[in-house]
């Protein structure tokens, strides 16, 4: 798979940051997985402000794997704010998360969520739908726009 674009994981367990970064070595995802931990780091990020001012790479990820609950800013506030902002509104956003709630889900897709992911709690289960994230990620979908 290609090397040149970042996967942005933006994710507070570090458990589940070890699993989704194993994961996806295993499925043989060979992009650059760049991690924040928190809302507010997450814009940061991608609007190379604060500690990311000077970040080097793209501007921005071929896609964002966004958990909801973080700290400072949840997952979902972070994605309205994408959705509201030209330089965001089109990039790939996939909601990552241990929530089951119907709400979470309606409040995701509604916000402009491209998907939405239960992460399974069995570590097999984990590891599967990761990998299958990140090879229809990296290797099966079409930017909406080519950069």
């Amino acid at each position: 798979m290609t090397q040149d674009k970042t996967i942005l994981l933006v994710e507070d367990n570090p458990q589940d940051e070890m699993l989704t970064l194993r994961a996806l070595k295993k499925a043989n995802v060979v992009n650059r997985i760049d991690v924040v931990r928190d809302g507010q780091q997450a814009l940061d990020y991608l609007f190379r402000q604060g500690e990311f001012a000077q970040r080097e790479g793209p501007d921005l990820p071929m896609v964002v794997l966004l958990d909801i609950s973080l700290p400072r800013l949840s997952g979902l506030e972070v994605l309205e704010r994408l959705r509201e902002d030209p330089r965001t509104e089109l990039l790939p956003i996939v909601i990552l998360t241990s929530s089951d709630e119907t709400q979470d889900r309606l409040r995701s897709y509604k916000s402009g969520a491209n998907s939405f992911v239960r992460k399974p709690v069995e570590f097999a289960e984990f590891a599967e739908t990761v990998a299958r994230l990140g090879v229809y990620w990296v290797a099966t979908n079409a930017p909406s726009v080519s950069g």
